[in-house]
């Protein structure tokens, strides 16, 4: 979730929009009397809120707020001071430290924790960065002939592996959780920093808080002189047994991928990508019915443990689901692409691993088509609550899911050998994944729970045990 584009839309009811304090604001509606801001999150039940960067970046003027300016803050500047341009007054530094605390109060006193998007792999300046200005050349990783290595993308890559980078990454998120109460952070390119580094963060912060959840994207933007084995990749994730990845696999298995605008998914008709969206139920576990020879984005299991996966079909990045599909489909009703935003966000949602949602899918926004919105205007950024009333069964069957997972641990596994022994898989014929969580799976209520999705244009037959079955 941004924060501009939590709150900014007119129909948000928000006052402080685009703030901090937008997520203080108690009993905010739209025109049409439907929850927005915090009691909308509240009501859709999730268990945390993820906020893109809200460190102190460069891209956008803090002095300059009248100017109308958005930008996602993956361009670090300061990284142990809030985003001015989120507070109600940037020019008195007491201001931001006290709404950003606000708002993470906020949202631990109605039941949320708070997970900080962090960007330690690169900064906004080069040479003039207070990194360079500090010690030049140390804290960066360089090329043979003395320029910048760019892992990142973004001009250079800062060097995890030397101890006062380190310290300077250990020390940044300990002083986040224990001042501000983070409760978990999400690296940006976590695969530039080495692993060492990475299992180091986690140590330190468990120290502070034992349920501290840590996870990142296990891939970089470009090649960097950190060996690969030495990368926090996501194939080397079996090596940080703490931390959590992204797994592509579900993501452009269900939807298509994420490259190309066209390409369909398991949930929009496309055969053939049965077992890649396996790889995802099982959480990249070593599973016995799983083929990983079959997989698109990974040949083998990857991970030791379901706790290390984060499953998603979309999120900031890239066209977010809706825009996705109606690409996809082009000749498909919304109410049929609702529907099949339905099949993609339950597989996610009844998988093992932990799952995770774009802000505002639940209602169906769009960012017009705009895959790359790092710096687009509200117009096509901000969600536009009116679509709560609008698509207001979108809402109420996401809420169920919400409330189906929390309710029955048997979707939470915790170790690989639980979902080896408790989820079996059904033969089936492409366009269909049918199985069974089953004896009480992780000390579930339900004796067995039958998954079957159809990801195909047409009604299937499945053939499911006699029995006494309760359909949900």
């Amino acid at each position: 979730m941004h924060h501009r584009d939590f709150s900014q839309h007119p129909s948000s009811g928000i006052v402080n929009k685009g703030k901090f304090l937008a997520l203080t604001e108690p009993s905010t509606t739209n025109a049409t009397g439907e929850a927005t801001g915090v009691d909308h999150l509240k009501e859709l039940g999730v268990t945390h809120v993820h906020i893109l960067p809200s460190y102190d970046y460069n891209s956008v003027d803090e002095a300059n707020l009248q100017t109308p300016q958005y930008n996602w803050g993956y361009d670090p500047y300061n990284y142990n001071a809030p985003e001015g341009s989120y507070s109600t007054n940037p020019a008195d530094p007491a201001t931001r430290i006290t709404e950003m605390k606000e708002m993470v109060k906020s949202l631990h006193d109605n039941g949320i924790g708070v997970i900080m998007d962090v960007v330690y792999n690169h900064t906004a300046d080069n040479d003039a960065s207070n990194f360079s200005l500090t010690a030049p050349g140390y804290y960066y990783r360089h090329r043979p002939d003395g320029s910048y290595s760019d892992a990142s993308g973004c001009g250079n890559e800062t060097a995890s592996e030397r101890q006062q980078m380190r310290d300077y990454i250990i020390n940044s998120v300990k002083y986040w959780a224990k001042e501000y109460h983070i409760d978990g952070f999400r690296f940006d390119l976590m695969a530039i920093h080495d692993i060492e580094t990475m299992n180091q963060v986690i140590a330190a912060l468990k120290e502070i808080n034992p349920n501290i959840f840590v996870y990142g994207e296990g891939w970089t933007a470009g090649d960097s002189p950190l060996p690969v084995d030495q990368r926090a990749l996501k194939e080397n994730v079996a090596k940080m047994p703490q931390i959590a990845v992204f797994s592509d696999d579900i993501r452009d298995a269900i939807k298509g991928h994420y490259t190309d605008a066209a390409d369909r998914g398991f949930a929009t008709g496309k055969p053939g990508l049965e077992e890649t969206v396996k790889i995802g139920i099982v959480a990249a576990t070593d599973h016995p019915q799983v083929d990983y020879s079959k997989g698109n984005n990974s040949k083998f299991a990857y991970a030791s443990a379901p706790t290390q996966i984060i499953n998603y079909v979309s999120c900031h990045d890239d066209l977010m689901l809706t825009d996705k599909l109606r690409k996809s489909m082009p000749d498909a009703t919304d109410a049929e692409r609702q529907r099949a935003a339905r099949l993609a966000q339950t597989i996610v949602f009844t998988s093992q691993g932990t799952p995770f949602m774009f802000a505002g899918e639940e209602v169906f926004r769009d960012k017009k088509g705009v895959h790359n919105s790092y710096k687009s205007p509200d117009s096509i950024n901000a969600i536009d609550w009116s679509l709560k009333h609008a698509n207001a069964e979108q809402m109420a069957y996401y809420k169920e899911l919400i409330k189906l997972r929390k309710k029955h641990p048997a979707f939470r596994m915790t170790t690989a050998e639980q979902v080896a022994r408790h989820l079996k898989f059904d033969k089936t014929e492409p366009g269909l994944i049918s199985y069974s969580l089953i004896d009480h799976a992780n000390g579930d209520a339900w004796k067995e729970i039958k998954l079957v999705f159809n990801g195909s244009e047409s009604a299937r037959e499945v053939k499911i045990p006699r029995g006494n079955w309760t359909i949900i």
